[in-house]
């Protein structure tokens, strides 16, 4: 990829109707070893959306639907290897049968996130999330 244009990536933030969210700890870095959403960057002649379950699916194990936009998160120190553009979805899940996989060394619900040091923008992120739940 070129260093000198953004990259683009899409994650998604899955809730299990307890106030959980699920998580990933990373494996490698930046942030290795914190929790973070489940996703990455974009294939050539992918959706976005199809981009994010595909990610959610090979870091967690866990087949999502319906992915509903939470927002665009764009600020260019948000990832400190490059300039990245994140894409993110609420996604449902079809189970809860989580399971690490690709760059995740765990993959869990967490209920308490808030206390946990999240990679990248993600507290704000789950906030967000919360709000478009919220309003449902």
């Amino acid at each position: 990829m070129n260093r000198d244009q953004p990259w683009i990536a899409a994650d998604s933030v899955v809730f299990d109707g307890e106030g959980r969210v699920l998580l990933i700890r990373r494996k490698n870095p930046p942030f290795q070893g914190q929790f973070a959403l489940p996703g990455g960057f974009i294939e050539v002649g992918e959706t976005t959306e199809a981009a994010a379950l595909r990610e959610l699916k090979e870091e967690t194990g866990i087949e999502g639907r319906s992915p509903r936009l939470v927002g665009v998160y764009s600020e260019p120190g948000r990832d400190p290897r490059h300039h990245v553009i994140s894409i993110v979805y609420r996604v449902e899940p079809a189970s809860f049968d989580v399971r690490a996989g690709d760059d995740a060394a765990a993959a869990q619900f967490v209920a308490d996130w808030e206390r946990e040091p999240l990679a990248f923008d993600h507290h704000r992120v789950i906030t967000d999330a919360l709000r478009i739940r919220d309003e449902r």
